[in-house]
């Protein structure tokens, strides 16, 4: 069989499809000793900024899971090197963890990093399948303040949340055969889409804890955020995944996840009951 590459295996979405996967594969980590326990794996070190190390890490595999790196202000840049990286190795299938609505005038201000990645990896000449994610539905408790309050300014506007493990799920069955997907961009979402007070409430009866949403205005999300001290660009992603979804761009419902996995997607319900 085909040796594939999982970069980004020791975060949380790289790592669970490492430990679904059962091929030969080759583990991409930062950090040789957060690489997860894989039998039979290879384990290779490269940062993506870094074209050499890249290239030697993506020596011999013809498919290469790419998740997305860490956000930072570099992101495509780092991005652009390891696409180029993996062309230089050879690689025949780049498979992309892009987001939803990626687009160059997209809400989410970090959703145009993903369009300008799409648009290399286009440029570069290998096959490509981009999934674009939903919001993860396993982050949404992490909104709730510590007063039981999830604000931002998102109004009445809902969102397709997606499970972690149903992308997994999802990445697995593209990299076990990947030739039928060359050149498909497939929207991960969710079976349902909720606005964030549904959220609040679904959150509510999981726990046993009063969440409630509350709107904000423009202002008033960016001066809730400003004790954190973060870079701008921080701040402005953070309000505009607010923003993303009072416009509409994540409230779509697609049936592409299913249709890979073989089953329906979780509802957030599901996710937070196990």
């Amino acid at each position: 069989m085909n040796l594939i590459v999982v970069s980004g295996a020791s975060g949380r979405l790289g790592g669970r499809v490492a430990r679904r996967l059962e091929r030969p594969m080759r583990l991409l980590v930062r950090n040789a000793a957060r690489a997860p326990e894989v039998a039979g794996a290879e384990v290779a070190v490269a940062e993506y900024r870094d074209g050499a190390a890249v290239r030697r890490a993506l020596e011999g595999a013809s498919t290469v899971l790419m998740v997305s790196a860490a956000e930072t202000p570099d992101r495509v840049a780092e991005h652009r090197s390891f696409v180029d990286a993996a062309v230089a190795a050879g690689v025949e299938h780049l498979v992309y963890t892009s987001f939803m609505g990626a687009a160059p005038e997209a809400t989410f201000t970090l959703a145009r990093d993903h369009w300008a990645t799409e648009q290399h990896i286009r440029a570069s000449g290998p096959a490509f399948t981009f999934l674009r994610d939903n919001l993860y539905a396993d982050f949404l408790p992490m909104m709730v303040g510590d007063d039981g309050v999830i604000r931002g300014p998102a109004g009445s506007g809902r969102a397709a949340v997606v499970a972690q493990d149903d992308i997994a799920d999802a990445l697995v069955a593209v990299l076990r055969e990947p030739g039928p997907h060359a050149g498909q961009t497939y929207d991960l979402t969710g079976p349902a889409a909720l606005s964030l007070a549904e959220v609040a409430e679904t959150i509510s009866a999981a726990t046993g804890r009063k969440v409630r949403f509350e709107n904000e205005s423009l202002p008033e999300a960016y001066a809730s955020r400003a004790s954190y001290g973060a870079p701008q660009w921080q701040l402005d992603a953070w309000v505009s995944t607010y923003t993303a979804i009072a416009a509409g761009e994540l409230e779509a419902v697609s049936d592409a996840l299913p249709r890979l996995t073989g089953r329906p997607a979780t509802t957030l319900a599901d996710l937070l009951s196990r």
